[in-house]
C-alpha cells in the first residue's frame, strides 16, 4: 500500500492537490490579513480609501498566486531556485541604475501599478537557492570548510547590494535567514562559535568607525542605535517614533480602548500608523488580549511549517519550508520587538498586516511553495 502511494505522488491529480491543499493554513492567513485590512481602514478615519481597498486587491491576487504556485510540483521550483536567485539579485542591480528614492533610500522599481522592493523577493530567493544547494550536495559535505564558500558568499552578494541602498534591517534579514538555512541544514556548531566571536567583532568596528574617513553606517543609523538605547535623550526628533509607540501600547492596557478609538493613531501622534508601526495601532485598540490573538495566529502558521517540514522526506522541499517559516519568524518578531522598544527601529513591516505591495506579494508566493512543498511531499 505504501509503495503504492508513493509512486503514485509525483502524478497526483488536480483532486488529491485540492485536498491535499491545507485550507487550514489558508484560513489563518486570511484571518491575519483580515485584521491588517480592519486596521487600515481605522487609521484611515474609518474610511476604505487609501489603503484598505488597494490592500484587499493585492490579497485578493496574491491569494489566486498562492494557490496557482501550490499547484507547480516541487521539483520545478527546485529546478528554478537558481534562475530566480539570479533574477534577484539583477533586480538588485536594477535598483542602483534606475531605482525610485524615497525616504533617504534607494529601494525601488516603479512598474506603474506598483513599486516592486526586489530586496523583498530577494528574501526568498536567497532561501530558495540555499534549500537547492543543500538538497544537491551530499548531507557529508555540508560542514567542508569548501563547501561552506558558496553558501557564503550566496548570502553576502544580495546582504551587501541592499546594505548600500541603504536598508540595513533588510540586509541584516538576508543574513539571519540565510544562516538558519545553514545551521537546519546542518552545518557544524563550531562554525557558528566563530560566526557569532566575528558578529561580536563586527559591532564593534562598525562602532568605533562612527566619525572617521571609513564609517560604515550612515549618521542616521547610528541615531536609530541611541534612540534605541535612550529614546528620552530626544523625545521629539530621533526618539519621537518609539516614544510615542509606546505610549500607545501602554493606553491600551488589557482589553484596548476599542476599534478606532485610539488616541493616539486617530490623532496623528504615532508616525508610520499603516506601515511599520501598525501593531502599535492594534495593540492600542485591542489591548494585550488582541495582541495575544494575532501572536497566535503567527505561532499556528508557524507550527504548521515545522510540522509539515519535519513530514517532509525530500531534502529540498524540507529546508524550503523551514527557511521560508523561519523568515516568516523573524519578520513579526522583528517588527514587534522594533514597536516595543526592544529592538532598534529597522524599518521592517508587520506581516500580512503592514501596508504594502511587494512584502503582500511575496509573502504570498513564499506560502505558495510551502503548500506546494507539502501538497507534492513525499
Amino acid at each position: 500500500m505504501a509503495v503504492a502511494r508513493d509512486s503514485a505522488a509525483p502524478s497526483a491529480t488536480g483532486f488529491r492537490k485540492i485536498y491535499a491543499f491545507n485550507w487550514g493554513l489558508a484560513l489563518l492567513i486570511s484571518a491575519v490579513a483580515a485584521i491588517g485590512i480592519l486596521m487600515l481602514v481605522s487609521v484611515a478615519g474609518g474610511n476604505f480609501d487609501p489603503w484598505a481597498r488597494q490592500q484587499t486587491i493585492r490579497f485578493g491576487l496574491g491569494f489566486l498566486a498562492m494557490v496557482v504556485i501550490a499547484f507547480v510540483p516541487i521539483r520545478f521550483w527546485l529546478f528554478m531556485a537558481l534562475p530566480i536567485y539570479l533574477a534577484c539579485i539583477g533586480l538588485l542591480v536594477l535598483v542602483e541604475l534606475i531605482g525610485v528614492t524615497g525616504m533617504g533610500a534607494q529601494r525601488w522599481i516603479d512598474l506603474g501599478f506598483i513599486r516592486l522592493q526586489p530586496s523583498e523577493l530577494t528574501k526568498i530567493g536567497l532561501v530558495m537557492v540555499l534549500a537547492a544547494y543543500y538538497h544537491a550536495i551530499p548531507k557529508s559535505k555540508v560542514s567542508n570548510p569548501l563547501y561552506l564558500i558558496p553558501p557564503l558568499v550566496l548570502i553576502a552578494l544580495p546582504m551587501g547590494m541592499v546594505f548600500i541602498q541603504p536598508d540595513l534591517g533588510t540586509a541584516l534579514l538576508l543574513g539571519i535567514g540565510g544562516t538558519v538555512v545553514m545551521f537546519i541544514a546542518g552545518v557544524s556548531w563550531w562554525y557558528w562559535g566563530s560566526a557569532i566571536a566575528l558578529t561580536v567583532g563586527a559591532g564593534v568596528a562598525v562602532l568605533r568607525s562612527r566619525g572617521t574617513e571609513w564609517q560604515l553606517l550612515k549618521d542616521y543609523q547610528f541615531r536609530r542605535i541611541e534612540t534605541f538605547l535612550d529614546p528620552a535623550n530626544d523625545p521629539l526628533g530621533a526618539g519621537y517614533h518609539i516614544t510615542q509607540s509606546q505610549i500607545a501600547l501602554g493606553s491600551g492596557g488589557w482589553a484596548g480602548r476599542g476599534y478606532m478609538q485610539g488616541t493616539q493613531s486617530q490623532l496623528n501622534f504615532l508616525p508610520e500608523k499603516h506601515t511599520d508601526f501598525i501593531f502599535t495601532t492594534f495593540a492600542e485598540e485591542f489591548g494585550v488580549l488582541g495582541g495575544l490573538v494575532l501572536l497566535t495566529f503567527y505561532t499556528l502558521i508557524l507550527v504548521f511549517c515545522t510540522i509539515s517540514a519535519l513530514s517532509n522526506r525530500n531534502r529540498f522541499a524540507s529546508l524550503l519550508t523551514l527557511g521560508i517559516g523561519s523568515a516568516f519568524f523573524f519578520y513579526f518578531a522583528v517588527n514587534m520587538g522594533m514597536v516595543m522598544g526592544l529592538l532598534p527601529v529597522v524599518g521592517v513591516p508587520l506581516p500580512l498586516v503592514s501596508y504594502g505591495g511587494s512584502a503582500m506579494f511575496v509573502l504570498m508566493g513564499a506560502f505558495g511553495l510551502v503548500q506546494s512543498a507539502h501538497i507534492h511531499r513525499e
